[in-house]
Parts: C-alpha cells; sequence; structure tokens
C-alpha cells in the first residue's frame, strides 16, 4: 500500500492523463467504422457515386484516428503494469484474460480487415469490400465490448473472490456480465455513434459554410443529422437506465454525482431535492450552498415523487469519493446531451423543410455554426462522463474490494513526475499530429478526381475526369472555390 497521498495523487494524474486523451480516439474509430459500411451499402444500392466520394474522404479520417487510437492505446497498456503493478498482479487473472480476449477477437481481427478496407478499392469486388468493412465496424465495437467488459467488473465486481491477495473468479458469466456492463457497454457504444455522427455533421457543415462539394456534404450533412434524431434521444435514455444502476450498486458515486449528502430532512421526510449547482462546505459533511429544486432527485433516481436516496453521511469518510468532478462533470454530461438532442430536431426541421438542399444547404449559417460547434460537444460528453465514471470509484480501484492506494506501484513522487513528463509529452505530440494531419486532409476535401472502381475489380470505371455517376446519369462538379483558412484548434474541455 502506498502511504504518500502526493505520490498516490501523482499515480492517478498520470493514469487519469493517459486515458483521457486516449479515450478521444476509439469512439470515432467506433463510429465512423460504421458509418463507412452504411455510406459504402447506399453506394452499392443507390448507385450514386456521391456516397464513394464520401466513404474515401472519411476513410483518411478514419485511418488517422485509428493509428492515433493504436498509439496511445499501447501506452495504456504499458502503464497498467508500470504505475498499477499491483492491481495488475492482484486482477490478472480476469483482467489479463479480458485483454487477451480483447487482441484476439477484436485487435487482430479489426487489423486484418483494415488493411483489406484500405488498400482493397478497385482490387476486389465491390461486394467483397463492402464485406470488410463491415468486419472492421464490428471487430471496433467488440473492442469496446471487451474494454468495457473490464472497466465495468472495477465498478460493479461480481463473480470473483479476494484470496491471499489475488482475485479468483468463481464464476465467469457472473463476472463478465456484471451488473454495470449490461447497460454500461450500450452507452459506451451509442455514444461512440454519437461521437461520429456529430463529427460528420460537423465536417459536412464546415464544408458547406464554405460552399465546398455541395452535393456531397448536404448528403452527409442530412444522413448524421437525420441518425442524431434516433442516437441522440438513445443516448439520454440509456444514461438515465445507466443512473438506476449507479444508484442501486454503487451508492457513494451517486451520492457524489448528485451532491446529494443526507437521505432524509431534519423532519424525517425523503429528501428529494435535486442539487442544479452545489458547492461542498469546509468540513465536508454537507454542500456549504446549493441552488435546489424539489422532488426532481427522487424522480431521477427512483421514477417516483418521494424516493429515498442514501446520501453521502451514510458511508465513512475514507470510503467517500470527491464530490467536484462527478457532480460538475455529470451536469455538463447532461448538458452535452441534450445540446445534441436539440441540434438533431433543429436540422430534422430544416431537412423537412428542404432547407438543406441544394443551394439553400448553405443559407442556414447560424444552424450550420452550431453543427461544427457540435462535432467537438461529444468528445466533451465522452471526456466529462468518463471522469465522473473514474473519480467517482475512488477511493477504490476495483470498488470495495481494493483500494487505489493497494493497487499502484510502489514509486517516489519523483519517478511519478518523470513518468507523467514522458507520457505528457508523447500524448501530446500524438494528439498535436493527428488534429494537423486531420485539418490537412479536411482541407484539401474529398478526391473529385479519382476513378471510380467496377463492379468487379477488375480495371476502373468512371475514367479521372471528375465527372460523377449519379444513378445513371453524369454530373460534372462544379469548380472549387478556394480552401479558405483551416479548421480552429481545439481546445481542451
Amino acid at each position: 500500500m502506498v502511504d504518500n497521498s502526493l505520490a498516490l495523487l501523482m499515480s492517478r494524474l498520470d493514469f487519469g492523463w493517459i486515458t483521457t486523451l486516449h479515450i478521444l480516439y476509439p469512439p470515432l474509430t467506433i463510429g465512423l467504422a460504421a458509418m463507412m459500411f452504411i455510406g459504402e451499402l447506399l453506394w452499392l444500392v443507390t448507385s450514386d457515386d456521391h456516397w464513394y466520394r464520401l466513404c474515401r474522404f472519411f476513410e483518411k479520417l478514419l485511418i488517422i484516428n485509428f493509428a492515433a487510437g493504436v498509439a496511445t492505446g499501447i501506452t495504456m497498456e504499458l502503464a497498467f503494469g508500470i504505475l498499477y503493478g499491483p492491481f495488475s498482479q492482484a486482477a490478472g487473472p480476469f483482467f489479463g484474460q479480458i485483454l487477451g480476449y480483447e487482441t484476439i477477437t477484436a485487435f487482430m481481427y479489426e487489423a486484418g480487415f483494415i488493411g483489406l478496407m484500405i488498400f482493397g478499392w478497385g482490387k476486389i469486388g465491390r461486394k467483397m469490400h463492402l464485406f470488410a468493412t463491415f468486419n472492421v465496424a464490428l471487430s471496433s465495437s467488440l473492442s469496446a465490448l471487451w474494454i468495457l467488459v473490464a472497466n465495468s467488473w472495477m465498478q460493479t465486481p461480481t463473480g470473483v473472490t479476494l484470496t491471499r491477495g489475488v482475485f479468483v473468479v468463481k464464476d465467469w458469466w457472473q463476472a463478465i456480465f456484471n451488473p454495470d456492463v449490461i447497460y454500461g457497454f450500450p452507452h459506451m457504444l451509442v455514444a461512440s455513434f454519437e461521437v461520429a455522427l456529430g463529427f460528420v455533421a460537423g465536417v459536412s457543415a464546415w464544408n458547406l459554410l464554405k460552399q465546398r462539394h455541395v452535393a456531397l456534404f448536404q448528403r452527409s450533412l442530412k444522413s448524421s443529422i437525420l441518425a442524431l434524431l434516433v442516437i441522440a434521444p438513445l443516448q439520454v435514455w440509456l444514461g438515465d437506465a445507466m443512473g438506476l444502476t449507479v444508484a442501486g450498486e454503487q451508492p457513494t458515486v451517486l451520492a457524489a454525482m448528485e451532491g446529494h449528502w443526507h437521505a432524509n430532512n431534519p423532519d424525517g421526510s425523503p429528501n428529494t431535492d435535486w442539487n442544479l449547482v452545489a458547492w461542498p462546505n469546509a468540513a465536508g459533511d454537507g454542500n456549504a450552498w446549493a441552488i435546489k429544486i424539489p422532488h426532481v432527485l427522487s424522480l431521477l433516481e427512483t421514477h417516483s415523487w418521494n424516493g429515498t436516496i442514501r446520501g453521502m453521511d451514510e458511508f465513512p469518510a475514507q470510503d467517500r469519493p470527491p464530490m467536484l468532478v462527478p457532480f460538475y462533470g455529470f451536469r455538463v454530461m447532461v448538458a452535452c446531451g441534450f445540446f445534441m438532442v436539440l441540434m438533431a430536431g433543429w436540422g430534422t426541421w430544416l431537412v423537412a423543410r428542404k432547407r438543406l438542399t441544394g443551394r439553400a444547404a448553405g443559407s442556414n449559417k447560424w444552424f450550420l455554426r452550431a453543427t461544427v460547434f457540435g462535432a467537438f460537444v461529444p468528445f466533451i460528453s465522452v471526456w466529462v462522463g468518463w471522469w465522473t465514471r473514474e473519480v467517482g470509484r475512488q477511493p477504490w480501484v476495483v470498488y470495495g474490494l481494493m483500494r487505489t492506494s493497494e493497487g499502484v506501484s510502489n514509486m517516489s513522487v519523483a519517478q511519478e513526475v518523470a513518468w507523467l513528463v514522458g507520457y505528457a509529452g508523447f500524448e501530446l505530440m500524438v494528439w498535436g499530429a493527428t488534429w494537423w494531419f486531420l485539418s490537412k486532409v479536411i482541407n484539401e476535401g474529398p478526391a473529385m478526381s479519382n476513378p471510380i472502381p467496377s463492379d468487379g475489380g477488375e480495371g476502373l470505371g468512371t475514367p479521372a475526369s471528375g465527372r460523377l455517376r449519379v444513378r445513371g446519369e453524369v454530373e460534372t462538379p462544379k469548380a472549387e472555390t478556394s480552401v479558405g483558412p483551416g479548421l480552429p484548434s481545439p481546445q481542451p474541455a
């Protein structure tokens, strides 16, 4: 056990930095791969070569993001052993197996088909290429499943016993399908779709603002907005269901997320007030001030008017998580979720009025600007959601069974600082390079003059003249305007 509180804090900051930067990439990879499959399927079904151009364009962005995810993912794997050696040894019988399954059934599976997807255009048949793209999408989702199984087990550890400092698996079914993963995986998978849809909509809106490739990007904008009309509300519903699981399985986490200190009021009635904003007092046994809404907490967490929700004061002080990050992180995540719902509704209304078609697509500047901003909102939501989840679990690395202080490696503060500087330098280099390449590809736009692969994979279809086949007709793209300035540099949340 690490007694030095500063060394423990540095270890948490080290790993927190690594996961914060890494989690930017997998959700976009998962969502973009699924959208690539749908876009390619539309190309085959409709013979509209605009979908082919869009697939090839967003494929480049997928490749850049995938490479960044691999680089930062390897760093995170190394950090488990370096920063959390005792935990890695104790949880190896379960955690190591799950990460091994992820490598074999997802990562290697994806690595095999992503090469076929990238280099197979024009060399294999269209249906076979579609099959490769489908497998990239499926394998990336399988990867998310195994990672969420591992992390969810840390939140709600079932099916194991802690024997002589080692987690021995007694029931693999219970361990894998632990209470948290039932909604945790769908919540993260749908979040990945929302990230990708927001990203595609934002890139499309930016191009429409610049009046570049209007015929192309109005398709991707409309399709992503209509998909968000389903995905964004679904994510809100899954978040609510996830909250009920947290209330039942991790009451300390819920109490921190809601700034809820006391289950009952002084008169003995249930404390059902929901804290819109709050700040803990110096004594750490309540809120110094709060803006409250009566009964809303009960409605959210018990779906009843006067339900009882356990307060933070029911648990020993040493078992309580810090409040501020889970409390405000949860509220930012909820705000991001409802922003995406409103954006999807606004965009769907414009689609219904045919105001995102043809020349009219570029005239809705406020919506397009909001949609460009909306490209970053799901990333922020994933960030703060992950912080809420991980900080809320403290002081446990495995909830209720192993404390973080028992799981970290016995390192000095100087060693922790050295690792933090090294990790930060590498992650920032990857992050900067990723955004530079993404901006470069977005600025360059789709390759409109490249030939269209033939159906049989032998030879090529449309010659490199920039002429597109659209449902049997020929369309000559208009001359494009200048590229204009690059995308604004994203700022960390």
